[in-house]
């Protein structure tokens, strides 16, 4: 009887579901190490027994994560891509799945210092956001910290796009604190970059003292 079970559709869906758990469980406890091969063979068990490609692209962008987290980043940025498009072409540009893989994708691209990109996906996709989720969503919060961060982080930066990540900072931050509290880590960020845009602007409109 066992061996019958084993053998139905239903096997591999109980596999599947288990490997998922196993994988989030060590990933929320930060044993991103261990998490990994299990990661892996998620995906590459997705891959062989022919799940749906939706469901394919949920495993390559936790693979994707548990990359990020142990710094890989080549390897995450790699999936992050094939994510947001996968997610483009399967979902459309308004999908909820699709702005979250965008959001993941501009991410990391940012920490890869990847800035020029960043800001192109996010010119694109801001305004769908905006549109399909509101301006208070963590989502559009998100999307809109980042392209601000990669607009006074970028080192060819004008004192356009510095101010442009001020303004930009400076409507966010009463939002953030107003929907996500101010104890929330993104409000946190948020508030430490302003200061931090700020200070770069500043430093790039005060003129030299002459000797």
């Amino acid at each position: 009887v066992w061996k019958t079970y084993l053998g139905r559709p239903e096997a591999d869906q109980i596999r599947i579901l288990a490997i998922n758990q196993l994988g989030n469980g060590l990933s929320v406890a930060g044993h991103h190490k261990d998490a990994l091969p299990v990661r892996e063979a998620e995906l590459s068990m997705k891959k062989r027994l022919g799940v749906s490609y939706s469901s394919i692209l949920i495993a390559q962008g936790n693979l994707a994560s548990t990359y990020q987290n142990l710094g890989r980043l080549k390897e995450s940025i790699r999936l992050r891509q094939e994510v947001y498009s996968g997610r483009l072409k399967v979902d459309g540009e308004e999908h909820y799945l699709t702005l979250t893989a965008a959001n993941n994708y501009a991410s990391t691209l940012g920490t890869l210092r990847r800035f020029k990109e960043v800001k192109s996906v996010l010119r694109k996709t801001i305004p769908v956001t905006r549109r399909v989720v509101g301006e208070s969503h963590e989502v559009t919060l998100r999307m809109r910290d980042i392209y601000a961060t990669a607009l006074y982080f970028d080192p060819d930066a004008t004192l356009e796009d510095l101010r442009e990540a001020v303004t930009t900072l400076d409507d966010l931050a009463p939002t953030a604190r107003r929907v996500l509290g101010g104890a929330h880590p993104l409000t946190v960020d948020i508030e430490g970059e302003l200061r931090d845009a700020r200070a770069a602007l500043l430093a790039r409109e005060t003129p030299p003292e002459s000797s």
